[in-house]
C-alpha cells in the first residue's frame, strides 16, 4: 500500500497506477478523485498537505500535492488538452499509453515520440482560473494556519522527512506569543532588526517565511524574460502572496469569479513552460498567423511559472468562510461531502453552550474600544455579525451597513478602530476617503481586451469582508471622473450589494456580500442602513496608548473566542414564526396610529433586522417577543440621540 510519501510527494506514481490498471476503462479519472478524497479524509490529512498561502513555492517539491487558499481574480478560456495519448519508440515500435491529466508538458522518453494520430488520443477540455489570495486576509488569520501546518511537520519528523520537503528552521514560539507578535508589529520589527544587526541569516529571524515571500511576491515582480515588471494582478495595493494558475477538470461551472475555495492538486513549476512560452513569442512574432493571441494575452496567460506556478487541480471545494478556527463545513447539505461531516455538530453544540458569556465580554470589549459609548458597541456587534441571506429581486436582504457618525476628525481613533476590526474578522481593508484616493484609485474592475484578463480593483473583495470606509480623512476639493465613478461605485456596493465591472462596451453586475462601516464626522456623504451617533463617555489624555493598552489586556484565547462567535453566528439559519410575524405586524400598525409622520416602512424593515441580528447575537435562530422589545428599545435609543444631536448641531444630521 502507499505510505504518505507516496501520495503527498509523489501524487503521479499513485495516479499512474490507478491509470495502468483502468485503461482503457474511462472511470480511472473518477477512481484519481475518489482515492485522494478518502485520503484526505483521514485525520488531520488536510494539515499534512503543504499550503501555497504558508510555504514558498521555492521550498516545495515539484509535482508534489499542495492545496491553496484563494479567490477565483479571474478566468481565462478553456484549453484543450492531450487527456490520453500514444508514444511509439521508432527501432522497436513499441507502443506506451500516458495520461496527459494533471500535466501541463506531455512526458516522453528519449527513445519515444507522440503519435499524434494514434486512435488512442483522447482530447479533454480544462479551465484555468487565475487565483490570488483572499484580498485583506488577516494576519491572524494567516497564523492560525501556520501553526496547524508546523504542527504536523513537528510531529511527522519522527514518520517520514522526505529531503524535498519544507521544514521551517525557526524558532518556535506558542500561539500566545505569536498573537503578540500580530498585536504589536513593533515588536516584530525589534526583533527583527536585532537578529539583522547580530548578523544572523534569514532562516535564524523570527519568520523566515514571511521576510522571504514579502521580498519575492510583491504586486510586481520583474520577470527575467518579461519586460516591463509581471502584474500580479492583486485587488488590494501591498497585498503579499503567490498568484498561481489554477486548472480545473471538473465541475468548474460551478465556480465563479469571486468564489473563495480551497483546492488539492499537484504543483507544477516547469521551467520547460517558461521556455515553450518565450518560443512561442518569438515564433509568433515571426509569423503572426502561428498564433492568434497577442504579446500581451500570452505574457499574462503564461508567466513564468517560478513566478505564476500552476497547480492541476485533484480537488476543490468552495468555502463558506475563511476562518481558520471553524471547520469548513458548517452546513448540513455542504457537510455531506466535507472531511469535517462529524466535527461540525458538535464543534456548534459546544460553542452555543459557552455564547452568552462570549457575548458579554466582546460587548465590553467594543465598549471600552468606542470610547464607553455601549450603544455602538451594540450596534457594531449586530453590524459584525450581519450577511445577505437571499434577494429578493434587486433587493439583498440581511445587509446591514453601519455610519458611525461622531468619530473625531484626523484622528488615529478610527485607525484603532480598524485595527481592533481587522483583529476580530479574517478578512478586511481600510479605505480611506480621501480626494487622493477618489481620484487616483481603481475601485471598479475592468476588462483589458488586448490581455484578454480581467484587470482587478479594490472592489473586488471576497464574501464577508469587512470594508471599513475612513470619511474622517475628507477634505475639500474636486472629485474629477474617476472619483465621480469610484463614489458612485461605493454607494451602489452599499445600496445594492453588488459591483458593476467595466467591460468596455457594457457593463456587468457581479453580486457581492461585503460588510461596510462607515466612520464619518457627520452624516455619510454616502448611503447606510443605519446612522449611529457616537457619544464617548470618556476622553483618554493619549488616545494611540489607550486604543494599544486594549488590545494588549486581551488574551489571544478570548479573541478566538470572539473570532469565532462572529464568524459562526453570519452562517446560522433563522426563522420567524407566523405567530410572532403577526404580533409584529399587529405591533407596527399601533406605532403607526401613535406616531404616523416618523413611523415608516424603512423603520420597520430596520427594526427587523436589528432584531434578527440581535436574536442571532443571543445563539436564538428565531424571533422571540423579548428580542422584538429589545430591538425596538435599541433604535428608540439611537433615533433619540440623533435627534438631539440634530437639536445642537442645527441640521446636520
Amino acid at each position: 500500500m502507499p505510505c504518505v510519501a507516496d501520495w503527498l510527494n509523489n501524487p503521479f506514481s499513485i495516479v499512474q497506477g490507478i491509470f495502468a490498471q483502468n485503461v482503457p476503462n474511462s472511470d480511472w479519472e473518477k477512481k484519481v478523485t475518489e482515492y485522494f478524497k478518502e485520503k484526505l479524509k483521514e485525520n488531520n490529512a488536510t494539515n499534512w498537505v503543504p499550503s501555497l498561502n504558508d510555504v514558498p513555492v521555492h521550498y516545495l517539491k515539484p509535482n508534489s500535492l499542495v492545496k491553496f487558499r484563494c479567490m477565483v481574480q479571474d478566468m481565462f478560456d478553456p484549453e484543450f488538452y492531450m487527456g490520453v495519448y500514444e508514444t511509439v519508440d521508432p527501432n522497436t515500435n513499441a507502443r506506451v499509453l500516458h495520461f496527459g491529466k494533471y500535466r501541463d508538458v506531455a512526458e516522453c522518453g528519449p527513445q519515444q515520440e507522440i503519435d499524434l494520430n494514434s486512435s488512442q488520443t483522447v482530447t479533454s477540455e480544462r479551465q484555468t482560473f487565475y487565483c490570488v489570495p483572499v484580498p485583506g486576509e488577516s494576519a491572524w488569520s494567516v497564523v492560525v494556519l501556520n501553526l496547524q501546518f508546523y504542527a504536523y511537520i513537528s510531529a511527522s519528523q519522527a514518520r517520514v522527512s522526505p529531503s524535498t520537503s519544507y521544514t521551517p528552521s525557526r524558532h518556535k514560539r506558542s500561539y500566545e506569543e505569536d498573537e503578540d507578535m500580530d498585536l504589536h508589529p513593533s515588536k516584530q520589527k525589534e526583533q527583527h532588526m536585532g537578529n539583522s544587526r547580530s548578523g544572523g541569516d534569514i532562516h535564524g529571524c523570527v519568520e523566515p517565511k514571511r521576510l522571504e515571500t514579502e521580498a519575492s511576491a510583491g504586486h510586481h515582480l520583474i520577470s527575467p524574460n518579461c519586460s516591463p515588471p509581471l502584474d500580479l494582478n492583486f485587488p488590494l495595493p501591498g497585498e503579499k502572496g503567490p498568484a498561481c494558475l489554477v486548472k480545473v477538470y471538473e465541475s468548474w461551472d460551478s465556480f465563479k469569479v469571486n468564489d473563495v475555495l480551497e483546492v488539492y492538486g499537484i504543483l507544477s513549476v516547469d521551467p520547460v513552460l517558461s521556455i515553450v512560452n518565450n518560443e512561442e513569442r518569438d515564433s509568433s512574432a515571426l509569423d503572426p498567423m502561428e498564433c492568434m493571441d497577442t504579446a500581451e494575452e500570452q505574457r499574462v496567460h503564461s508567466p513564468p511559472a517560478s513566478l505564476v506556478p500552476r497547480i492541476h487541480v485533484i480537488l476543490a471545494q468552495k468555502l463558506q468562510h475563511i476562518n481558520p478556527l471553524l471547520p469548513a463545513c458548517l452546513n448540513e447539505e455542504e457537510s455531506k461531502t466535507c472531511e469535517y461531516l462529524n466535527l461540525a455538530p458538535l464543534f456548534v453544540s459546544n460553542f452555543m453552550s459557552e455564547l452568552s458569556p462570549v457575548r458579554a465580554e466582546l460587548l465590553g470589549f467594543l465598549t471600552h474600544a468606542l470610547l464607553g459609548d455601549s450603544l455602538a458597541a451594540e450596534y457594531l456587534i449586530l453590524h459584525l455579525i450581519s450577511t445577505v441571506y437571499a434577494r429578493r429581486d434587486v433587493l439583498p436582504l440581511g445587509k446591514f451597513t453601519v455610519n458611525l457618525s461622531g468619530c473625531p476628525r484626523n484622528s488615529i481613533f478610527t485607525e484603532h478602530i480598524y485595527r481592533i476590526i481587522q483583529q476580530l474578522v479574517p478578512a478586511s481593508y481600510r479605505l480611506q476617503m480621501t480626494i487622493e484616493n477618489m481620484n487616483h484609485s481603481r475601485f471598479i474592475p475592468h476588462k483589458d481586451y488586448a490581455a484578454n484578463r480581467l484587470v482587478s480593483g479594490v472592489l473586488q473583495l471576497a464574501s464577508n469582508t469587512s470594508l471599513v470606509v475612513d470619511e474622517t480623512q475628507l477634505e475639500q476639493g474636486q472629485l474629477d471622473t474617476t472619483g465621480v465613478h469610484n463614489v458612485t461605485a461605493l454607494g451602489n456596493l452599499i445600496t445594492w450589494q453588488k459591483v458593476d465591472y467595466d467591460f468596455n462596451y457594457h457593463q456587468m453586475e457581479f453580486p457581492c456580500n461585503i460588510n461596510v462601516l462607515i466612520t464619518s464626522e457627520g452624516r455619510s456623504l454616502l448611503p447606510s442602513d443605519c446612522q449611529v451617533h457616537l457619544q464617548p463617555q470618556i476622553i483618554p489624555p493619549n488616545m494611540e496608548e489607550y486604543m494599544n493598552s486594549l488590545l494588549t489586556a486581551v488574551l489571544p484565547s478570548v479573541l478566538n473566542k470572539f473570532r469565532i462567535y462572529l464568524s459562526l453566528l453570519r452562517l446560522l439559519d433563522y426563522s420567524i414564526s407566523d405567530e410572532v410575524t403577526k404580533a409584529v405586524e399587529e405591533d407596527f400598525v399601533e406605532m403607526r396610529k401613535n406616531d404616523p409622520e416618523s413611523i415608516t416602512a424603512d423603520d420597520l424593515h430596520r427594526t427587523l433586522l436589528v432584531a434578527r441580528f440581535l436574536s442571532l447575537s443571543a445563539g436564538q435562530t428565531t424571533l422571540s417577543r423579548e428580542r422584538w422589545l429589545r430591538a425596538k428599545q435599541l433604535e428608540a435609543l439611537r433615533k433619540a440621540r440623533l435627534q438631539q444631536q440634530k437639536c445642537v448641531n442645527g441640521n446636520e444630521l
